[in-house]
C-alpha cells in the first residue's frame, strides 16, 4: 500500500514538471512570435547620371502661308485653270475675271504713253511749257497706275508655290466678295505651333532642332527646327509658343494633322531610380522611396521628373550613395526591418 502511494506521488511530480516545461515552450514560442520578421529586399546605391531634358507635346500640323485669292472688287469670272488638290508655282495664273475694264485702261495707257513721247519732243524743242509737259507725264502716270491694278485683279495669280485648298466659284459666276475664289496654303514647308511650359522657356533657342509624329503617317518621323519664339507667355496657360518649321519636302504632312512634337532641352545630372522603387501612396500625389539605414526601411518623399525606359529622375528626396530598395518595397512600411539579399 504505501509503495503504491510513492509509485502515484513520483507520476504526480512527473507530470508538474512536464506541464511547466510545455508552458515555458509556447511561452517562448509566443515571444519568437511576437518579434517582426525581417523583410527581404534587394537595394541599389543612388547614383547621378545624365538624363536628357525634353517634353512631349501635342500639336496641329499648320500650312506655312496661306492666301486668299481674290479680286479687289466684284465681276464675272471668265476662267478658272486649275481645281482643288492642284499644286501651283508661285505666279501661275489661277483664274481671269471680265476683260473690259482691263482692255480700256490699256488702250487708255497706249494713248498716254504716245502723248507723252509727242509732248516730250516740242518741250525739248521749246515749243512747251514745262507745266503742260509735266501734266502730260502725270497722266501717263495714272494710266499705267490704274492699268496695273486692273492686271492684277483680272489675271489672278497665285502669289505662292503649294496648293489649292478651296474653290468657291465656277465659271460664269460673278464674284460678290462673300468669300475668295481660291485658297491657295503652301506646305513645304509646314509649321507647327507648340505651347510648352514658361518653366522651360529659358532652356529652348532659335535653331534648336526637334522630331515629331503624327498619328496618320504611324512609324515615320519627321525633323524640323525652331524658326520663331513667341516675346509673350500666355497668362491663362502659362506657356509660350514656338513656332517650328518642318522642310516637308515629300508633301506628307498636311494642315490639320494631330502631331506629337518632341522638344529637346539639354541634359542635366540627376539620380536615376528603376520604376519598382517608386511607391505611389493611395489617395493622394505623394511618391515615396524606402532607403535602408541601419537594417530599417526609411520612407522618403521625392520628386519625380522625367520618366524614360522604365526609370524615374529624381529631383528631391535622395542623396548620392544612399540604398535605395529595388524590390520588395511594396509591402514595406516606415520602420520595419529588413534583410538585404542579393
Amino acid at each position: 500500500m504505501k509503495k503504491t502511494i510513492i509509485i502515484a506521488f513520483a507520476a504526480l511530480v512527473l507530470a508538474g514538471c512536464a506541464q511547466k516545461k510545455n508552458s515555458q515552450e509556447q511561452a517562448a514560442s509566443a515571444a519568437m512570435a511576437a518579434q517582426p520578421q525581417a523583410q527581404a529586399v534587394k537595394v541599389m546605391a543612388a547614383a547621378k547620371q545624365d538624363v536628357r531634358q525634353d517634353g512631349v507635346y501635342s500639336a496641329t500640323v499648320q500650312a506655312f502661308a496661306v492666301n486668299n485669292i481674290a479680286p479687289q472688287s466684284g465681276g464675272r469670272i471668265q476662267k478658272i485653270n486649275v481645281e482643288v488638290g492642284d499644286f501651283v508655282g508661285k505666279g501661275q495664273v489661277l483664274a481671269e475675271m471680265d476683260r473690259v475694264q482691263l482692255d480700256q485702261a490699256k488702250l487708255r495707257l497706249s494713248n498716254a504713253e504716245t502723248e507723252l513721247g509727242r509732248l516730250k519732243q516740242l518741250y525739248e524743242q521749246g515749243g512747251l511749257a514745262q507745266s503742260d509737259y509735266e501734266a502730260a507725264e502725270l497722266n501717263f502716270q495714272v494710266s499705267k497706275s490704274t492699268y496695273d491694278n486692273l492686271l492684277e485683279n483680272t489675271i489672278l495669280r497665285s502669289p505662292i508655290s503649294g496648293v489649292v485648298s478651296a474653290r468657291n466659284y465656277d465659271r460664269g459666276d460673278m464674284y460678290g466678295m462673300a468669300a475668295p475664289i481660291f485658297t491657295v496654303q503652301q506646305i513645304t514647308p509646314v509649321k507647327i505651333l507648340v505651347g510648352i511650359s514658361e518653366g522651360d522657356y529659358t532652356k529652348v533657342r532659335k535653331g534648336d532642332n526637334v522630331t515629331l509624329t503624327v498619328d496618320a503617317l504611324p512609324g515615320k518621323t519627321f525633323s524640323g527646327s525652331i524658326k520663331r519664339i513667341y516675346p509673350t507667355i500666355d497668362p491663362m496657360t502659362h506657356t509660350v509658343n514656338i513656332e517650328v518649321n518642318v522642310p516637308n519636302q515629300n508633301r506628307e504632312l498636311r494642315p490639320g494633322m494631330y502631331a506629337k512634337v518632341n522638344v529637346t532641352f539639354g541634359h542635366s545630372s540627376s539620380i536615376v531610380v528603376p520604376d519598382a522603387a517608386v511607391v505611389r501612396l493611395q489617395g493622394s500625389g505623394q511618391r515615396n522611396v524606402f532607403v535602408v539605414e541601419n537594417g530599417v526601411a526609411v520612407q522618403r518623399e521625392v520628386t519625380l521628373g522625367r520618366h524614360f525606359d522604365s526609370q524615374y529622375e529624381i529631383l528631391s528626396g535622395l542623396e548620392v550613395g544612399e540604398q535605395v530598395v529595388v524590390k520588395g518595397g511594396s509591402a514595406l512600411r516606415n520602420g520595419a526591418a529588413v534583410e538585404v539579399i542579393e
